[in-house]
């Protein structure tokens, strides 16, 4: 039998067979080597796809992202923006002016114009905003008084597309929105004292007024709150 050495190794008592010996554990020892080599170089390279695969992934994401953002700052309409009126629409054509009392009362107003534009009003005012339902009109004439547009259109004679004309016509606050039955055109914008009425949303006169009138301080309290009192049902 072929002894072995204190180290493990194989060893022979011919010399030739144990060249053999060393030269065949020499070959184990590289071949060894050599499959640690490739299995290194394959896990970089496991390492190396994960990494640009979640560099793609990531990036992916982040132009999608930018893209939403985008996209989303593109198509989203933008508030109107006005500077505060003058309160002097006297140069727009069809612009009707009145002088009103301002006292607080209980119950019902019987009010000179078809939506009111000033006059005796409720204690507590609407809060400014887009409703899809008529509103109280004592409470509406409140918001006026604080310097608020309240915008009426007739729903038998304007359309969902006029509506949303006339809404994007209006700066984001003190400005109500509101059908109204029973008026002589099929659109009135009315400011404290004032009143315009229209045929169109398309009418140039309306933005005209709201920039003459959008809070303006001919009401008796201009500046006050348009928010944190009553919500009428059907606001939006």
């Amino acid at each position: 039998m072929t002894p072995n050495d204190p180290a493990g190794k194989r060893t022979s008592g011919n010399p030739a067979t144990q060249a053999q010996l060393n030269l065949t554990v020499k070959q184990q020892r590289e071949q060894q080597k050599q499959q640690k080599l490739a299995e290194y170089q394959r896990q970089l390279a496991k390492r190396r796809r994960t990494k640009a695969t979640w560099w793609i992934v990531g990036s992916t994401a982040a132009v999608l992202v930018v893209g939403l953002v985008v996209a989303s700052f593109l198509l989203t309409p933008r508030p109107v923006s006005i500077a505060r009126g003058d309160g002097d629409g006297s140069g727009i054509r069809g612009v009707q002016t009145f002088d009103h009392t301002a006292t607080h009362v209980e119950g019902a107003v019987d009010y000179e114009q078809t939506p009111p534009a000033g006059g005796d009003h409720n204690a507590v005012w609407l809060n400014c905003g887009v409703y899809t339902q008529p509103v109280p009109n004592e409470n509406a004439v409140h918001a006026l008084e604080h310097g608020a547009i309240w915008v009426t259109y007739d729903p038998a004679r304007v359309d969902e597309a006029g509506v949303a004309a006339l809404d994007a016509q209006l700066p984001k606050d003190y400005t109500v929105l509101s059908p109204y039955e029973g008026m002589d055109t099929p659109i009135a914008v009315s400011a404290w004292n004032a009143q315009l009425k229209v045929d169109s949303p398309d009418d140039e006169r309306i933005s005209e007024f709201v920039k003459a009138y959008w809070r303006n301080t001919n009401g008796p309290e201009p500046g006050a709150a348009c928010t944190g009192a009553l919500d009428a049902p059907g606001k939006q």
